[in-house]
C-alpha cells in the first residue's frame, strides 16, 4: 500500500528506541532525557487538586488564562519582554509539538528552514513536513559559530532558521555576540528565528539571552519553552510559544487541528508552579545540574572518552574513539548490553550519519547516586574488552 513520501526518509525515533533497549537489558539510561528524580512537591499537589476539583475539560485551545497570564509575568520578570497573554501566546502538548506547529504555520513547501549541526533529532524531519528543505550550520562544542558560513547559509529562500540555546546535543549557550549575528541576518533576509528555549534555566556558563529581546527581533521571533525540563514534568507535555500577533494566529490554528489543546489540569499546576517558585528554585536547578555535569564528565574522562563539558542543558556528547573501533550505533548497543548504560548514537543528530560515528550522548539529568553508579560501569569499560 502506498505511504506519503514525505516520510520515506524518516526512521523511528534513536533516542526512545534506546530506552527500550536499556528497559531490556537493565541498563542505566543516560539515552533519554528525562529525569530519575521527582517533580516539586507544589506542582504535583497542584495537578492533584485540580483533578480533584475537576478540571478535567478541555481548557481554552491555544492555553488556560491562569497560565498564560504567569507565563507573561515571568517573561517579564526574568527578560524583561512585553508579551500579550491573548494574542501572543500558545500553550502545545510539548515543546515538540509546540516546533511542529511553529514552522507548519510559518513555513511553505519549497522554503528552506537552517538547523544548526549537531541538532535534536526532530528538526531535520519537522521542516521536512513542512516541504521545506533543511540547510545545515555546523555547531561544535566549545567552539564559536563560525558566522561567515552561517551567513552564506542564507539565501531567498530562508524563512526561519531554528535557534537551540542552550543547546541540545552539544552543550553550547550561544553568546550575545552571535545571536546579534543571527538577528542581522533575520532581519536582513527577512526570516523568522524559531527559538528551542526548553533548558533556558539549565546553564553553567554565560547567561540566556532570549533572540526576542534584541533589537527588531520581538516581531520575527517565535519563543518555544516549557515545563517539561524546568520542573522534572518531561510527561506532562506543556509546551509554550510566545511568538508575535500575526505568527501565533496562525500557530493557533495549527495547533487546534493537531492536538485542540493541552491537559488541562496540568496547565493548571504548571501556572502555579510559575507563581510559587522562585529565583531560588532556578538558582538551586542550575547548581544541581552543574554537580551532576561534573560527575559525569569526570567519569567518562577516567574511562577514555574525550568530552567538552557543556555550558548549558543536560548532556554530554562524548569521542569515543580511544576506546573502540567499533561504528555509533554497534559501540552504544554494546555499551548498553555488555556495560549497563544506555547513550545514544552521535548519527542521530547529524544529517550525514558519518559525522558522528565516533560520538555518543549521554545525558545527565539523573541522581547522584545513579550517575556515580554509572561512572563505575564505564570506568570498568577502559580495563575491559572493548571491541
Amino acid at each position: 500500500m502506498h505511504t506519503a513520501t514525505r516520510t520515506h526518509g524518516f526512521t523511528e525515533s534513536v533516542i526512545r528506541g534506546m530506552t527500550r533497549l536499556a528497559n531490556e537489558h537493565g541498563a542505566i539510561n543516560l539515552a533519554q532525557g528525562f529525569p530519575n528524580f521527582p517533580a516539586p512537591e507544589v506542582l504535583k499537589e497542584a495537578a492533584a487538586r485540580a483533578i480533584r476539583d475537576d478540571v478535567n475539560q478541555y481548557a481554552i485551545t491555544w492555553g488556560a488564562k491562569r497560565l498564560r497570564d504567569a507565563l507573561v509575568a515571568k517573561y517579564a520578570e526574568w527578560y524583561g519582554l512585553r508579551v500579550n497573554p491573548e494574542t501572543e501566546v500558545t500553550v502545545t502538548c510539548g515543546a515538540t509539538e509546540a516546533m511542529a506547529s511553529a514552522l507548519l504555520a510559518i513555513v511553505d513547501p519549497g522554503d528552506e528552514v537552517i538547523v544548526f549541526e549537531p541538532f535534536y533529532e526532530n528538526y531535520g524531519p519537522d521542516a521536512i513536513l513542512c516541504g521545506a528543505k533543511p540547510v545545515y550550520v555546523p555547531m561544535a562544542a566549545g567552539a564559536e559559530l563560525d558566522l561567515d558560513r552561517l551567513g552564506a547559509a542564507f539565501s531567498r529562500r530562508t524563512r526561519a532558521i531554528i535557534v537551540c540555546t542552550p543547546n541540545n546535543p552539544t552543550g553550547r549557550v550561544l553568546s550575545r555576540r552571535e545571536l546579534e549575528a543571527i538577528a542581522d541576518l533575520c532581519r536582513r533576509h527577512d526570516a523568522y528565528a524559531v527559538t528551542d528555549e526548553i533548558y533556558e534555566h539549565i546553564y553553567y556558563e554565560g547567561r540566556h539571552i532570549p533572540i526576542a529581546t534584541l533589537d527588531g527581533m520581538g516581531e520575527r521571533t517565535i519563543t518555544i519553552s516549557g515545563a517539561s525540563k524546568t520542573f522534572s514534568v518531561t510527561g506532562w507535555r506543556i509546551g509554550t510559544i510566545v511568538a508575535p500577533a500575526a505568527a501565533t494566529d496562525a500557530i493557533r490554528k495549527v495547533h487546534d487541528f493537531l492536538t485542540v489543546g493541552a491537559p488541562a489540569p496540568l496547565q493548571e499546576a504548571v501556572a502555579i508552579g510559575l507563581e510559587t517558585l522562585g529565583p531560588e528554585y532556578y538558582r538551586g536547578l542550575a547548581a544541581d545540574y552543574r554537580a551532576r555535569r561534573d560527575l559525569l564528565c569526570g567519569a567518562l574522562g577516567a574511562a577514555g572518552f574525550r568530552c567538552t563539558p557543556p555550558e548549558g542543558a543536560y548532556y554530554i556528547l562524548a569521542d569515543f574513539s580511544a576506546i573502540s573501533d567499533l561504528p555509533d550505533d554497534a559501540f552504544a548497543r554494546w555499551l548498553t548490553c555488555e556495560a549497563g548504560v544506555a547513550p545514544v548514537p552521535g548519527s542521530s543528530f547529524f544529517s550525514r550519519p558519518e559525522l558522528g560515528r565516533k560520538l555518543v550522548r549521554f545525558a545527565f539529568c539523573k541522581t547522584e547516586e545513579q550517575l556515580r553508579e554509572a561512572g563505575e560501569r564505564l570506568r570498568a569499560v577502559r580495563g575491559g574488552t572493548a571491541p
